[in-house]
């Protein structure tokens, strides 16, 4: 079950693998995350001393936070992948052009996972040309429905 998807990561982005990580998360992050209370829109992902780190991801923490958590919506969050997957996605960021991008923070299994796309940028024509395809798909349907 989905709680927030990256839209914005599939407009700027090809995306060519996706992974699923864990994510080290405090309690009132937990709580606020099942409240819906976080933002991924621009966030993104960068390895540091071999291991997978996210950075720019809001979680507003809720009013019954307590007083004695002083609680940071921005800070960064380690991710949790297997050490080859590890080694595999640094081996191909390394590589010209591409970056690792949040997609999509769901459920699975009572756990609060993140999935992970190894994507690499869109041009301004490339968005343009994906925006034309998406109008003319949504322009067949309508006109398949009218017949």
């Amino acid at each position: 079950m989905s709680i927030v998807q990256n839209k914005k990561a599939f407009h700027d982005y090809f995306i060519e693998e996706k992974y699923e990580a864990g994510v080290i998360l405090e309690g009132w992050e937990v709580k606020a995350i099942r409240a819906g209370r976080i933002q991924v829109k621009e966030a993104y992902i960068i390895v540091r001393k071999s291991e997978l780190y996210l950075i720019g991801c809001h979680i507003s923490p809720l009013s019954t936070v307590s007083t004695h958590i002083n609680p940071d919506p921005v800070r960064t969050r380690k991710l949790l992948l297997h050490a080859d997957e590890i080694k595999r996605l640094i081996g191909k960021v390394d590589r010209a052009g591409y970056t690792l991008v949040p997609l999509d923070i769901h459920y699975k299994g009572g756990k609060i996972k993140i999935e992970i796309g190894l994507a690499k940028g869109k041009k301004q024509h490339d968005k343009r040309e994906s925006e034309k395809q998406k109008e003319w798909a949504r322009d067949r349907q309508r006109l398949l429905r009218v017949k």
